[in-house]
């Protein structure tokens, strides 16, 4: 289990691969943001992106889990305050490949809580050319080990 005091401000690692499929696109997006550039291939096609493609939420969630299996299922985490910076660089599309990386930016203990401490992270995301395609910057909360004792 990975605490507080075992990051340390400038690791950056790097987690998952993901292939999205066109399916999935279009199940997501159904669900939850049904514009036509995500769900209807033709409409698509005439759209500014020239074919479907996947929402940003889809793109989030599918790198948010990616974030769950690569550190915080091995991390002390407490939740998140929240996230600041989220940008959409540009479309994953069907047959996609995603992997992410995760640098640690800035942390410090709770004042209020001497149980945790904040942990400032940029999360991005790539395709497989390498390219970015999403990013933010995560305010986490993680457990410190002192509060075991």
């Amino acid at each position: 289990m990975e605490y507080y005091e075992d990051i340390e401000v400038g690791d950056v690692t790097e987690h998952g691969s993901r292939t999205v499929t066109k399916a999935e696109i279009i199940e997501f997006a159904t669900q939850y943001d049904p514009q036509s550039f995500h769900v209807d291939e033709e409409a698509a096609a005439e759209s500014p992106y020239g074919g479907l493609i996947a929402s940003g939420w889809h793109t989030a969630s599918l790198c948010m889990r990616m974030l769950v299996d690569g550190v915080l299922g091995e991390q002390a985490g407490m939740g998140a305050l929240g996230v600041d910076e989220l940008r959409w660089y540009r479309p994953v599309r069907p047959g996609d490949t995603l992997s992410i990386e995760t640098e640690v930016l800035e942390k410090r203990p709770s004042e209020s809580d001497p149980s945790r401490g904040h942990v400032k992270s940029r999360v991005t995301g790539y395709n497989q050319d390498g390219e970015e395609v999403i990013s933010w910057v995560g305010l986490g909360l993680v457990a410190r080990r002192e509060a075991d004792d």
